[in-house]
């Protein structure tokens, strides 16, 4: 791909994405990109083979085989096989439901993706090699994001009260699904184009936890994942889905903030994918950076729970509005709040999945260090500002300190160990170890893989979804 490819990007961007998407091939991403795309396939197929326990995944799972006969395409880590569409749905709520998929594209753009990639191996006769699975993943991160930068970036986008892996993941979805299908450049556009008809999801959830966070990224998965099999059979979509027309999406959710440049800016030189972020906490990405602050003022000076006596937060509003919340009873509703991650660090020592169990929520000494929590919203500070903690002793001292690269993030990644640590301890709550190896291996042997369906076959599993989920749905029960 060179930029003469592009160069009417900026005139024709759904074109440009079109012709982007058919065209990429693996050798033309570099080698670092291709390594990153493995780790970040891998770190979704952890958090979604842990994901299928969850109360949502429990309770669509039951809907969806009370409602439509089953069919080809695994629910991964189960012995449930529903349609391609269904499946990425499932795929997509499994992967976001304990809030361990990676984030910085779209915003949550594994959850979305790889569900739809992989449905879409599921939907057709093609042998589809696993370079190419590889590389529809690596584009299906690269549009979703520029569609979010397109629309003003995540900050506002968000502050307006959408959800960005709702509105702005089934593009990513469409362009991973149609790369897989291999449709031409006019029916990938067309799969671009009627992604927007399913674009959707708004910030509700945050004021109760509710559980539509997590079926936005299904939802998305399933959209675009369903706008390439219309494509790919004649349904069209508009031409001028990106222009500033009455109706153009970009006019319509960012009126006061769109830059449609941003959708073929650096196309195939600068890949979105290297952006992101993988979680080695089980919260939302803005906690991170105090959760890291906390834990290095703690280790530094060798203070426990009992040595603490006050946290003091200063936070911009956007922080504040998104993750500011002290309600915990709900699952959803603690893995948003940065005041939880904080007393989870404190109380517990760390702030994993487990941390995040109910009786650790409910636990007295949970709620001791939350009351020592006092969050103070610095109107001046800018939005993408990590938090300052300020920790007060028992001895009287008082450490303060800020992170701006949290663990986890593209400039403090996690490292190869790291990931597949991750992975195989979210994959062993519903796999053996050996086929979790399986799995492991054959994610790192992708882009030599000759049939990318042996990635599913390692994927299913012999247990109904939601085994241990049934106790997750009592819990949810409780909580509300």
């Amino acid at each position: 791909m060179t930029a003469a490819d592009h160069r009417d990007g900026a005139a024709d961007a759904l074109g440009a994405l079109a012709r982007f998407t058919v065209r990429t091939r693996i050798d033309d991403l570099p080698a670092p990109v291709v390594t990153k795309a493995k780790h970040h396939l891998l770190d979704t197929l952890g958090a979604a083979l842990a994901g299928t326990d969850s109360a949502e995944t429990s309770a669509l799972c039951a809907a969806l085989t009370a409602t439509e006969p089953t069919g080809e395409a695994a629910v991964w880590g189960t012995c449930l096989t529903l349609t391609p569409r269904s499946a990425a749905l499932v795929n997509g709520v499994s992967a976001h439901a304990f809030e361990l998929d990676d984030s910085g594209g779209c915003d949550h753009s594994g959850a979305v993706v790889v569900p739809a990639a992989l449905a879409a191996l599921q939907a057709t006769d093609r042998v589809v090699s696993g370079a190419r699975l590889l590389t529809a993943v690596v584009l299906g991160y690269d549009v979703a994001r520029r569609v979010l930068e397109a629309l003003g970036g995540y900050t506002p986008h968000n502050q307006a009260g959408w959800h960005s892996t709702g509105t702005c993941g089934p593009f990513g979805a469409a362009a991973a699904a149609a790369h897989v299908l291999g449709l031409d450049a006019p029916r990938t556009a067309h799969a671009l184009a009627l992604s927007a008809s399913s674009s959707g999801g708004v910030w509700a959830f945050v004021h109760d936890g509710a559980m539509s966070k997590r079926l936005h990224a299904g939802r998305a998965a399933e959209s675009g994942l369903t706008a390439a099999l219309l494509a790919a059979h004649g349904v069209t979509g508009p031409a001028h889905v990106f222009e500033d027309v009455w109706g153009g999406f970009l006019r319509t959710l960012a009126p006061a903030h769109q830059a449609p440049d941003a959708l073929t800016a650096g196309l195939g030189r600068r890949w979105r994918i290297s952006r992101c972020s993988i979680k080695p906490y089980a919260s939302c990405r803005s906690t991170h950076s105090a959760v890291d602050a906390v834990g290095a003022v703690l280790d530094a000076h060798g203070l426990g729970r009992d040595d603490v006596t006050g946290v003091h937060v200063r936070l911009s509003t956007f922080v504040h509005g998104m993750c500011g919340g002290t309600e915990v009873d709900s699952l959803p509703a603690a893995q948003l709040s940065l005041p939880y991650a904080i007393a989870a660090r404190i109380a517990l020592g760390r702030a994993d999945l487990t941390a995040y169990d109910l009786d650790n929520r409910r636990s007295p000494h949970v709620r001791s260090v939350l009351d020592r929590i006092v969050l103070d919203v610095d109107t001046a500070m800018h939005s993408d500002a990590e938090p300052v903690i300020t920790l007060t002793t028992r001895a009287g001292t008082v450490h303060t300190r800020q992170v701006a690269d949290p663990l986890g993030s593209a400039t403090n990644p996690l490292d190869a160990h790291a990931v597949a640590a991750k992975f195989h301890g979210l994959a062993g709550r519903v796999m053996a170890p050996r086929q979790a190896g399986s799995v492991a291996d054959a994610v790192e042997g992708l882009d030599t893989m000759r049939d990318a369906r042996e990635l599913v076959r390692h994927l299913s599993g012999a247990r109904p979804p939601g085994l241990s989920g049934r106790r997750a749905v009592v819990d949810a029960m409780q909580e509300t």
